[in-house]
């Protein structure tokens, strides 16, 4: 009887809501670098993004993130996600790739060039940084023999490193520091051992780290009252400001908080029903009802509060994928990652999806910053009131793309002190 052999995917995210100072020494990996002699060609990509991807794009991050909400603070970066599954997908042939490409919303290569653009985009200011990396590893010894166009195309479209391994303590510790380093020391690892029957690993890892355009000062942080889930009030550090990007529609009220350079936004949503659970109110948004109220953002005085809060957060994500409609690639018998490559020992499928993510929302700022927001605070009196949005409740929030609203990450808030 033959026996399979099985791939995993790694998503690790990491959101730090301010800018870092720290660096890491990148250390040598210890398996085979396959890039080497493997030059990023260039590829021909449209100009922009089309809407109907970008719309796509946005609908399946709402999808995953509805099939994934757990009654806690959940956390996850469809971005990253995305990423390690693109990778992935350029494997896939036949029904495999067909149920990737209808859960996706796209052709994977529409999908690869959405990505590519998106990577090609990212800011790296002073007070503005998102890092993306994407490796490869696959086991030494004649395990899986990989296809070179595979490669090719993961060093065209991602800028993959590729590496070939023995898959033993020495990889364990190698995969686990290149997570560490890629996310800035925040994510120390993602896997606890490397199973005898893997072969392969495509990790994902993201880092944002922004800082906000207009900060908080120190009068602006209070003691205030967070009222969970569950019911039970909670003692949390408010923060208070006038922002000017206001969003409403039937069901939400919210905000957008720009970060420094003002192309990425914290986005914050909150049902009007104070007693519908923030659970049912994602379940009940549709990616097209996202679409509309992140592109008709109005531009007017809104007082908001908004509480500190941190959350780490890690999922499993096979079984959600399947729900979606992703099930040849996970299933022994039938998936067909032939693209990818092929095993001796037998059929290549996917066994997990492990995903991590990290957020810290405070109130840290620079010095010029901090001046600015005093100036709006102290510029905001008139004749009008604010509209206000206190997040003293469950709440919605994205770190969203203002080019493309493509989110980066998307989260629920249940308790700030769970």
């Amino acid at each position: 009887m033959k026996t399979n052999r099985w791939i995993t995917l790694l998503s690790v995210a990491l959101l730090f809501a301010l800018l870092m100072t720290s660096t890491s020494c990148a250390k040598k990996v210890s398996g085979e670098d396959l890039m080497k002699g493997i030059d990023s060609q260039e590829v021909q990509v449209p100009e922009n993004y089309s809407d109907e991807d970008l719309q796509a794009a946005l609908s399946f991050s709402l999808l995953l993130f509805q099939k994934s909400l757990e009654e806690k603070n959940t956390l996850l970066s469809p971005v990253s996600i995305l990423s390690a599954m693109g990778m992935t997908g350029n494997g896939a042939l036949e029904n495999t790739r067909t149920q990737m490409e209808e859960v996706f919303g796209m052709k994977m290569e529409d999908l690869n060039n959405l990505l590519y653009l998106y990577r090609k985009s990212l800011p790296d200011k002073e007070k503005l940084k998102i890092h993306v990396a994407n490796s490869i590893w696959f086991k030494e010894g004649g395990a899986i023999d990989v296809e070179e166009e595979f490669l090719q195309t993961n060093a065209n479209y991602y800028d993959a490193s590729i590496y070939r391994a023995p898959f033993d303590e020495a990889t364990l510790k190698d995969i686990n520091l290149w997570v560490k380093e890629k996310t800035k020391e925040m994510i120390p690892e993602i896997l606890d051992e490397i199973p005898e029957d893997a072969v392969m690993y495509l990790i994902n890892a993201l880092a944002f780290e922004g800082e906000w355009q207009d900060v908080y000062s120190e009068d602006q942080i209070q003691d205030g009252i967070f009222k969970n889930s569950s019911g039970v009030e909670e003692t949390v550090q408010m923060m208070r400001n006038e922002e000017f990007l206001y969003l409403e529609n039937e069901d939400t009220v919210g905000f957008m908080k720009p970060y420094a350079e003002g192309e990425y936004v914290f986005v914050a949503l909150l049902p009007k029903d104070e007693n519908q659970t923030i659970g049912d109110y994602v379940t009940s948004l549709t990616g097209e009802d996202l679409y509309e109220l992140l592109s008709t953002v109005e531009s007017t005085s809104v007082f908001t509060m908004m509480p500190k809060f941190k959350t780490e957060y890690k999922v499993e994500l096979s079984e959600v994928f399947k729900s979606m409609g992703i099930k040849d690639a996970f299933d022994a018998d039938l998936a067909n990652l032939r693209a990818l490559g092929t095993s001796p020992i037998g059929n290549l499928y996917i066994s997990r999806v492990l995903h991590k993510t990290f957020i810290d929302v405070n109130e840290r700022g620079t010095k010029a910053g901090a001046v600015t927001a005093v100036e709006v605070v102290a510029e905001s009196a008139g004749p009008m009131e604010p509209k206000i949005v206190n997040l003293d409740r469950p709440f919605a929030y994205m770190i969203v793309d203002r080019q493309s609203n493509l989110p980066l990450f998307i989260g629920t808030t249940e308790s700030v002190n769970p």
